[in-house]
C-alpha cells in the first residue's frame, strides 16, 4: 500500500508541476478556448493540459518500477503498465493536434481506434466471463478485440462529452480511479492473490494526475485538459479495468468479504465499473442526442441544456455544481464496489444514508442562500497568473470549455 501512496504522489507532484509548462506551449501554439455565449468562462483559456497528465502518469510509472516490492520480478505488471501508456500516449498526441488545429470527428475516431489497436496488439482485450452457475464463457480474439474497442471508445468520448465545467471531469475521473484501486488492492487481498497489479498501480497513478491537475483546473481554471487530456484519462481509466481480466486466471477472482462467491459482481465489474462510473454523462449524452434530435436539430448540435448547466439553472455556483457532480460520481463508483466486495445491514445502510446526503444536497443547497461563502471562495482562489496576452493566436475553428460531443463531433 505504501507503494501505491508513493505512486500516487510523484503521478499528482510532476503533473502538477508540468501544467505550467504545458499552458506555455498551448499560449505559443494557440490552442487556446475561446469564449462564446454557451460557455461558463468569461476570458480565453489555455488547452493541452493533457501532456502535464501524460507527463505524470509515465514519471509514476518509471518510479515504480525501481520501488522494491512493485518493481521486484513483476514484469507482467509492467508490460501491461507500458501497452496503456503507450496507447494513451498516441491518443493524447491525436488531442493535441486537435487541440491546436481543430480535426473533425472522423480523424479523432481513426487515433482512438489505433490506441485501441495498441492495446489489443498488447493482449490488453477482454477475454471471458462467467455464466450464472459460475461457468465460464470465452470469447474468442475478434469478440474480444471488438468489445474492448466498443469499450475503450465509449468511455474516451463519455470523458471528452462531460468535460464542460472547470474541474469537472478531472474530479470525476480521479474519484473513479480511487474506486477502482480499492476494488483491485481489496480483490486480491480478499482472494490472497498477488497484490502487484496493472490495475491498482495505473488507478493509483491516473488518480495522481487528476489531483495534480485539478489543482489548476478548478474554478477559475487556468488550464484546460482538452482533447488532449480527456481522451488520456478516458482510455487510461477503461484499459485499467480491462487488465484486470488479463493478469488473472478464470476463478481466481470470485472470493467476497465473506469468504464465498455471494455475485458474479466482482468478476463482471471490470466491465461494468467504466459504465457505471460514467453513468451521468452517458446519460447526459443520451438525453442531449433525444433532444436534439426531436428539435429537428442535428445530435452533435450544440446547446446549453446538459446536466451541468441544468445545474447551474436551478441555483447551484459554478464550485457547488461541480462538488455535486463529484458527490454522484463517488456515490455511484464506492457503492458498485463496496457492494461487490462486502455485504451485511451495515453496508447497505451506509449506502442509503449516501444516497440521502447526495440527493438532498443536489436538491436543498439551491435552497439555502449563502453568497457570502461562494465570494469567499472565489476570493480564495482567483488565480496567480496574468490574464493572456490580448495577442494570442486562436485557434483555426471556434472552440470552448467543453471538447465534448457538441464540439468534436464525435459520441
Amino acid at each position: 500500500m505504501r507503494e501505491y501512496l508513493v505512486v500516487f504522489l510523484v503521478a499528482a507532484v510532476v503533473t502538477y508541476l508540468l501544467t505550467v509548462v504545458a499552458r506555455e506551449i498551448a499560449v505559443r501554439t494557440g490552442a487556446v478556448a475561446k469564449v462564446r455565449d454557451r460557455d461558463v468562462h468569461a476570458e480565453p483559456v489555455p488547452y493541452l493540459g493533457g501532456l502535464a497528465m501524460l507527463g505524470g502518469l509515465w514519471a509514476a510509472y518509471f518510479v515504480a518500477k525501481g520501488l522494491p516490492f512493485l518493481g521486484d520480478d513483476r514484469p507482467f505488471v509492467f508490460d501491461d503498465a507500458s501497452a496503456v501508456l503507450l496507447a494513451g500516449t498516441l491518443v493524447c498526441a491525436v488531442g493535441v493536434v486537435d487541440d491546436i488545429i481543430d480535426l473533425d470527428a472522423l480523424t479523432k475516431f481513426g487515433g482512438q481506434v489505433l490506441a485501441v489497436g495498441v492495446l489489443v496488439y498488447s493482449g490488453i482485450q477482454f477475454r471471458y466471463f462467467y455464466q450464472s452457475q459460475g461457468e465460464v464463457f470465452a470469447l474468442d480474439p475478434g469478440q474480444g478485440a471488438l468489445l474492448t474497442a466498443f469499450a475503450v471508445v465509449a468511455t474516451v468520448n463519455a470523458v471528452n462529452f462531460i468535460d464542460g465545467l472547470d474541474g469537472l471531469a478531472a474530479g470525476v475521473i480521479g474519484i473513479s480511479s480511487a474506486a477502482f484501486f480499492l476494488f483491485c488492492y481489496s480483490l486480491s487481498f480478499l482472494n490472497d492473490v498477488t497484490r502487484a497489479t496493472t490495475g491498482a498501480l495505473l488507478s493509483a497513478a491516473l488518480a495522481g494526475a487528476c489531483v495534480g491537475f485539478l489543482v489548476h483546473n478548478f474554478h477559475p481554471a487556468r488550464l484546460f485538459m482538452g482533447d488532449s487530456g480527456s481522451m488520456l484519462i478516458g482510455l487510461v481509466l477503461s484499459a485499467t479495468a480491462i487488465t484486470i481480466t488479463t493478469q488473472f486466471a478464470p476463478g481466481d477472482l470470485t472470493q467476497g468479504a465473506d469468504g464465498t462467491r455471494a455475485s458474479l459482481l466482482p468478476v463482471l465489474l471490470p466491465v461494468l465499473l467504466p459504465i457505471l462510473i460514467l453513468l451521468v454523462p452517458l446519460a447526459d449524452l443520451v438525453l442531449a442526442v433525444v433532444r436534439r434530435t426531436r428539435a429537428g436539430r442535428s445530435p452533435f448540435a450544440p446547446d446549453k441544456q446538459h446536466l451541468h448547466h441544468r445545474l447551474l439553472e436551478i441555483g447551484h455556483s459554478h464550485r457547488r455544481a461541480v462538488i455535486i457532480m463529484w458527490l454522484w460520481a463517488g456515490l455511484i463508483a464506492f457503492s458498485v464496489v463496496v457492494a461487490s466486495l462486502f455485504t451485511g445491514p451495515a453496508v447497505w445502510g451506509a449506502l442509503g444514508a449516501s444516497f440521502v446526503v447526495t440527493v438532498g444536497l443536489t436538491f436543498a443547497l439551491p435552497l439555502v442562500h449563502a453568497p457570502l461563502v461562494d465570494q469567499v471562495l472565489d476570493q480564495a482562489l482567483e488565480p496567480a497568473e496574468p490574464p493572456l496576452p490580448e495577442a494570442v493566436p486562436e485557434p483555426a475553428a471556434d472552440r470552448g470549455t467543453t471538447p465534448d460531443a457538441d464540439s468534436s463531433g464525435t459520441l
